[in-house]
C-alpha cells in the first residue's frame, strides 16, 4: 500500500509539473466550451495554474482516499475471515478452521480452541456415559446377590420346620451372598472415593517384601480352590514409603484378577526388586492370552475381558481401575502385557513420597 501511494503521488507530481495535465485540461475546455486554444489556456491558468497548490493537495487527498479505501477493504476481509472462523467454532461439522496465510497464528489459535471445545464435549459425553454405566452396573451387580439373600431368607421364613442340615445350608448361602453384596458396595464406594481429587495419602515406611508375603498367605484358600501355586521372588527387606492400606489394595486387586483368570493347576509368579528410586513389583499368571484391543482397555472402570463372566465369577470390573488410580496417586504407574498364554502386570512405585523426596 505504501509503494502504491508513492507511485501514485509521483505520477501525479510528474503529470502536473511536466505540462501533461495542463495540455489535457486545455483540450477538455476546448471540447466542452467550444472555445479556441488561447481562451482555453487562459481558463486553465485562472482555475488551475493559479491555484496549483490547492489542486495538488486535493489530488493527493483523492489518491490517498482511493488507496486507503482499497487497503481498508482488503484489511476488513481478514476480520470477516476471523468472524467466520469464530462462528464455525459452534458448528459441530467443522473440524479444521482455514484462514489466509497472513492469519496463520490466528488460525492456529482458533483451531486450538476448536480442539479444546471438541475435547470438552467428548469428556462431557464420556462422563455422562460413565455415570450411566455406574447406574447400570450397580443395578445389575447388586441385584443378583440381593435376590439370592432375599430368596433364601424367604425360604427359611416360609418353610417352617426344616432339617438342620438344610437350614444351615440356606443360612450359609445367604451369608455368602450378603458378603458378596458387601464387597460390591465397598468397591463402588472405593471407585467413587478414588475419583475425588485432592485425596490425602497417609504415608509411612513399609517392608514391601513382608507385605507381599502376607498377601499370599491371605489368598491361600482362594489359591487352593484352583490348585494354583503362588511363588514369590523378592529381595529381602525392600522398604518404601507409601500408604500401606491403599498399596495393599493394589496388590490385592491384581492378585485376585490373576486367580480369577488364571488357569487351574498352574502357577502365579510374583517378583519384586529395586531399581534406582523405584520399586518394581510384577504378577505373572498363565491362562488365556488377552487380545491387544482388550488389553488397552483393561484398566477402564467396569470393563471385563470376558463379558460372559458375571460379577460372581469375575469381579465387578472395578479392581484394576482402582489399582491404577491408587498407583498413579503415589506417582507410579501400572502396565499389562499378555502373550503366549502368559499375562504380566507390573507396578512401578517411587520408594519415597511423591513431590516430597527425602
Amino acid at each position: 500500500m505504501v509503494l502504491f501511494a508513492i507511485i501514485g503521488i509521483h505520477a501525479l507530481y510528474d503529470l502536473v509539473l511536466h505540462h501533461r495535465f495542463a495540455n489535457w485540461i486545455v483540450s477538455v475546455f476546448q471540447s466542452i466550451f467550444r472555445i479556441d486554444y488561447d481562451a482555453a489556456r487562459d481558463m486553465y491558468f485562472s482555475t488551475f495554474r493559479n491555484n496549483i497548490d490547492l489542486v495538488f493537495l486535493l489530488a493527493e487527498a483523492v489518491v490517498f482516499f482511493i488507496i486507503f479505501r482499497i487497503y481498508l477493504r482488503w484489511f476488513t476481509e481478514y476480520f470477516k475471515e476471523i468472524n467466520v472462523g469464530i462462528d464455525s467454532l459452534s458448528d459441530e461439522s467443522i473440524t479444521e478452521i482455514s484462514l489466509s496465510a497472513e492469519l496463520l497464528p490466528t488460525e492456529r489459535k482458533l483451531n486450538s480452541v476448536n480442539h479444546a471445545i471438541e475435547k470438552q464435549k467428548r469428556d462431557i459425553l464420556e462422563a455422562e456415559q460413565k455415570k450411566n454405566d455406574l447406574v447400570m452396573y450397580l443395578a445389575h451387580d447388586l441385584k443378583t446377590p440381593l435376590a439370592s439373600v432375599i430368596g433364601y431368607l424367604n425360604l427359611l421364613n416360609d418353610a417352617g420346620e426344616l432339617p438342620r442340615e438344610l437350614e444351615e445350608k440356606y443360612i450359609s448361602i445367604a451369608l455368602e451372598k450378603a458378603d458378596r453384596l458387601e464387597d460390591l458396595i465397598n468397591e463402588f464406594f472405593d471407585i467413587a472415593r478414588f475419583n475425588l481429587s485432592g485425596i490425602t495419602l497417609q504415608y509411612g515406611d513399609i517392608n514391601l517384601t513382608m507385605l507381599l508375603e502376607q498377601l499370599i498367605y491371605e489368598f491361600s484358600p482362594m489359591l487352593s480352590e484352583k490348585n494354583i501355586k503362588c511363588l514369590l521372588e523378592a529381595e529381602r527387606d525392600i522398604r518404601i514409603r507409601c500408604d500401606s492400606d491403599k498399596i495393599q489394595r493394589v496388590f490385592d486387586n491384581i492378585l485376585r484378577n490373576a486367580v480369577f483368570y488364571g488357569a487351574s493347576d498352574s502357577e502365579i509368579e510374583i517378583s519384586a526388586h529395586l531399581s534406582g528410586e523405584h520399586a518394581h513389583v510384577s504378577f505373572k499368571n498363565r491362562g488365556d492370552t488377552i487380545p491387544q484391543d482388550k488389553l488397552g482397555r483393561i484398566f477402564e472402570q467396569f470393563y471385563r475381558v470376558d463379558p460372559s463372566r458375571s460379577s460372581e465369577s469375575g469381579g465387578s470390573g472395578l479392581g484394576l481401575a482402582i489399582a491404577k488410580q491408587i498407583t498413579e496417586l503415589h506417582g507410579g504407574f501400572i502396565t499389562a502385557v499378555s502373550c503366549d498364554g502368559v499375562t504380566k502386570f507390573e507396578v512401578v512405585l517411587p520408594t519415597k513420597e511423591k513431590n516430597n523426596i527425602k
